[in-house]
């Protein structure tokens, strides 16, 4: 059961996204699994200052609103990813300042490995899906298939998208894939980025996964 102090937290997780700058006004949209259900920022709705009344309540499954508001135009794939991975809680399409002017280079960063905080917390690939309208189905189909198999996809001339088991892994992948992008941006092209070996020695040593 979705409680008003669910929609609370809800709208104060919303804020902090937009005081740490990854959303601009209307840009930018926040999702929530609560059971069956989800929270959904409200289409036209301003993340850093969102309200009670521009937070949608909507089934899962169906995408069928519940409480009258009508969820952002993005919500198609913030409900899909829900529906293919039961690990993740959380889903926040972003438009960062750097990461939006990586996604609207001609030539698209391949490795985005600048630091060890990449490939630990944002995922070591960056899948690179190719521009659609915004709220679209075709962007909502490609959205969902990237984020079946990665916690972070970029979105050509748009923006970004991160998912996670909660409010503070999502905020995380944001943060850091913003701070990869600035590195990337302000160092004119010419950054190193760590190589294969080094990202399996940070996968076993930092993250706990077998060496293989």
């Amino acid at each position: 059961m979705i409680t008003d102090e669910h929609i609370e937290q809800f709208i104060a997780q919303a804020h902090r996204v937009g005081d740490a700058g990854l959303t601009l006004c209307s840009s930018g949209n926040l999702s929530w699994r609560i059971g069956e259900n989800a929270l959904v920022s409200g289409t036209g709705s301003w993340v850093p200052t969102l309200s009670k009344e521009k937070v949608a309540v909507c089934k899962i499954e169906t995408g069928e609103v519940l409480n009258g508001v009508r969820p952002s135009m993005e919500s198609g794939f913030h409900l899909g990813i829900f529906r293919e991975r039961p690990d993740v809680n959380v889903v926040l399409h972003f438009q960062s300042c750097y990461a939006t002017a990586v996604a609207c280079m001609k030539q698209v960063p391949a490795d985005f490995n600048v630091t060890a905080e990449i490939p630990c917390h944002v995922g070591s690939e960056i899948p690179v899906i190719p521009y659609f309208r915004p709220g679209s189905p075709e962007l909502a189909s490609h959205v969902i298939q990237a984020m079946k198999n990665h916690n972070s996809a970029l979105l050509q001339k748009h923006g970004q998208v991160v998912c996670g088991k909660n409010f503070d892994e999502v905020f995380e992948r944001a943060t850091f894939f913003e701070m990869a992008c600035r590195i990337i941006v302000l160092s004119g092209g010419e950054y190193q980025t760590l190589s294969k070996a080094e990202i399996e020695d940070l996968e076993t040593y930092i993250l706990g996964k077998k060496a293989k």
